[in-house]
């Protein structure tokens, strides 16, 4: 039997063990589910078993429970898949956005609307579906395993430890993650790159206290003057970040990727349309999708002070806020960025206020070469399920694990994603359409069968 004859004849289970995942509510970052994140792992646990896993556990962490699975098929030297996803979600909240209750999968024109529809509860049994019909029909020709986390969406706190910790148990020769998205449903992509992130907050502070600005206005620095003095020299006219040293480890973007680039549809006109701005601003020499996922940006997140009440309050402020944020790309060290920004910041603050900036968080970009033999065997799989060769295209968000995954485990990262961005992750209505689920279990399937004859020597 065929995988497509597979996947209709299995179709109502398929979606039916689906909902069981979505039904619980996993919110990872609010205290009142964490029964639920143990009762999602455990029926995980069940699924991976039930599809043929030959050992499954859930495993204890700092934070939440990881589950493991493992698969180990018959003969020796073949390929060994690490399989990652995380079945923690985001908060639902607003509810009077949803058209249907989240926690309850409905299906509407072609799609499944659910929290975890998508990111990360579909993909991943994307994933779990492919495998369970290759384990049932003998067509398995890798050793499998399964790891997935339950603090994903609050940034994998757990994670580095767990793969410090047992980094024998999870040696692979390739990891496989379902948590990325594609151009579009007629335009098929595998994300070949990530960028990374540095983020920090910066407090400036002048008088010891609040002043009138009549008696002290052009005698004293006004902190939020101060503030915004300095971010505004962070990036130049030209969209360059003049932070001493930034670009130094930035690598130019290959011409055989800028030409793939150049393919993806893309309307310059409909993208400021449908955010309601005039026009675009980056770095001169390159195009909006070079400059929204292969080169690195500055952005202001918030910035505060002062009086913001109703009505007027006519003072010179004490303190100042901001946060603000590097994306970085592949080759770009953080805590580098970090220290750079921090020193340039000091060193550009003028005289009158104390300048104190705390690092935040961050993580690593990651870029995956196009000519290894796992990037072909998914690219052959998704010209199979998805009838046209997929773009490589990077992305330009960030997944700091994907490179702790290579700094721990030493190994790269195939990055099979199918969302869509009408799916809505993280947001009200978050949806699935049920062609791409299918197509993305035909391309998984065709990926592990391609796969052993693309590790050979």
């Amino acid at each position: 039997m065929n995988i497509r004859s597979y996947i209709n004849e299995n179709r109502a289970r398929f979606i039916d063990e689906w909902a069981s995942l979505i039904r619980i509510p996993s919110v990872s970052c609010q205290p009142a589910h964490q029964d639920d994140m143990l009762r999602c792992a455990q029926r995980w646990k069940e699924l991976l078993l039930e599809a043929g896993a030959q050992y499954a556990d859930i495993m204890p962490s700092e934070g939440n429970p990881f589950v493991y699975a493992e698969y180990k098929a018959e003969g020796d030297g073949l390929p060994t898949v690490l399989v990652y996803s995380h079945y923690d979600v985001m908060p639902v909240e607003p509810l009077d956005l949803w058209h249907s209750n989240p926690w309850e999968p409905a299906i509407r024109d072609g799609r499944l609307y659910a929290r975890g529809a998508d990111d990360d509860k579909g993909q991943a049994m994307i994933q779990v579906k492919a495998f369970e019909y290759l384990v049932k029909n003998g067509l398995m020709n890798c050793n499998v395993k399964f790891i997935f986390e339950g603090e994903e969406e609050i940034g994998s706190p757990s994670l580095e430890t767990f793969l410090e910790e047992h980094k024998e148990l999870l040696a692979c020769d390739i990891i496989l993650v379902s948590d990325t998205s594609m151009i579009g449903k007629e335009t098929p992509s595998i994300t070949t790159g990530l960028r990374g992130l540095a983020y920090w907050e910066i407090a400036v502070t002048g008088p010891n206290r609040d002043l009138h600005s009549g008696h002290f206005g052009g005698a004293v620095k006004n902190p939020i003057n101060a503030l915004t003095e300095m971010l505004s020299k962070v990036v130049d006219e030209n969209g360059r970040i003049t932070i001493p040293g930034f670009y130094d480890d930035v690598l130019p973007i290959p011409e055989a990727e800028r030409e793939m680039i150049a393919q993806i549809p893309f309307s310059e006109e409909t993208y400021c349309q449908a955010i309601d701005v005039d026009t675009t601003f980056g770095e001169e020499g390159y195009s909006t999708l070079e400059r929204n996922s292969c080169r690195p940006s500055f952005d202001i997140c918030g910035i505060w002070g002062g009086y913001t009440g109703e009505g007027s309050k006519t003072v010179l402020p004490s303190k100042a806020y901001a946060k603000v944020s590097c994306r970085l790309v592949a080759n770009q060290d953080h805590e580098q960025v970090s220290q750079a920004f921090v020193k340039y910041m000091k060193q550009i603050a003028p005289a009158g206020v104390r300048v104190e900036i705390t690092p935040m968080h961050g993580g690593q970009g990651y870029v995956c070469p196009i000519d290894i033999p796992a990037y072909k065997a998914a690219e052959h799989a998704f010209t199979v399920a998805f009838g046209k060769k997929p773009l490589a295209a990077r992305r330009g968000g960030s997944i700091p694990i994907i490179s702790s995954f290579e700094q721990i485990l030493g190994v790269k990262t195939i990055l099979m994603g199918f969302g869509l961005e009408k799916n809505a992750i993280h947001s009200p209505n978050e949806s699935m359409d049920l062609e791409v689920w299918e197509n993305g279990i035909v391309a998984v399937t065709e990926f592990y069968k391609t796969l052993p004859l693309n590790l050979k020597p």
